[in-house]
């Protein structure tokens, strides 16, 4: 069978499915079956697929059908440019927390050797991007998922800078308590899904763990906790860093009020609010 016709079978299926991309999906799942990039299939669109590719790229498309997303398909993502491996032990790095990651590289230029915690560090993708575009800095990652840690150290190894990013795994900041470290910055991309719309949420998200999604009853819970502990850790004039949801906006605010903080919203590319920076006054 032609590439441009199992694109086209393959695309119809994922959208009788009620896939949102379907073509896109395809495509990248082909590409990924045939270990080349999706420029490829277009400049070979008459090139015979071999029948074992065939039945994987078949394979690949029922359970995309059936709603398993492609990043855990393929087990790959791209952020800032970069490719990091996912499995279902992580969250898919979205493309709206490279905000989190560029705001962080602005608001560290000009200091000497920063030390930075990216908290709930999931893939690594935002600790892995910070060590990558950041060189001079310290990068720790936390998180509580022992399984999401194995992924995020295979993620700095694989971009080489897994001696730069001490990993720990706990509870927010609770690692660091004895430690004496102490950081100029603080980024958190935390679950803020309020806790009753986690079953609203599309079946495909939901495939992704509980545990990267579920915020409490406010989708708040686990900000409220960092910002409490995030003071006895930020040096002062230090940043905190927050991902939120657009509609969280006044209540994440009230989180991190004047006079110890001094704190703005960032909207995405979208228009929407989606990061809170907050610095610490001290």
């Amino acid at each position: 069978m032609r590439v441009e016709e199992l694109l086209r079978k393959g695309a119809a299926l994922l959208q009788a499915a009620g896939v949102f991309s379907p073509r896109v999906d395809a495509e990248v799942l082909l590409s990924f079956v045939l270990d080349c990039d999706r420029l490829a299939l277009y400049r070979e669109p008459e090139r015979e697929v071999a029948p074992a590719e065939v039945g994987r790229f078949e394979k690949l498309l029922n359970r995309r059908a059936a709603g398993e997303p492609v990043a855990y398909l393929t087990g790959e993502k791209e952020f800032m440019g970069l490719k990091f491996r996912v499995t279902p032990a992580v969250l898919i790095p979205r493309p709206e927390t490279e905000l989190l990651v560029e705001t962080a590289i602005a608001l560290l230029q000009g200091v000497t050797a920063p030390v930075v915690v990216d908290v709930g560090t999931g893939s690594g993708a935002v600790a892995v991007s910070l060590a990558l575009f950041l060189p001079a800095a310290r990068v720790f990652a936390v998180d509580i998922s022992a399984a999401a840690l194995e992924v995020a150290r295979e993620n700095a190894a694989r971009h080489q800078v897994a001696e730069r990013i001490t990993f720990s795994q706990g509870d927010l900041l609770t690692p660091f308590f004895k430690s004496g470290v102490t950081f100029d910055l603080i980024a958190a991309n935390l679950p803020y899904v309020p806790s009753e719309e986690v079953a609203t949420l599309s079946p495909e998200v939901r495939r992704e763990p509980a545990l990267a999604l579920d915020g409490g009853l406010d989708g708040l819970a686990l900000y409220r906790r960092l910002v409490l502990q995030a003071k006895g850790f930020l040096h002062a004039g230090g940043h905190l860093l927050m991902e939120i949801d657009p509609k969280q906006k006044e209540g994440a605010l009230n989180l991190v009020p004047p006079p110890v903080w001094q704190a703005w919203v960032v909207k995405d590319l979208g228009g929407r609010d989606r990061l809170v920076v907050a610095q610490y006054r001290g």
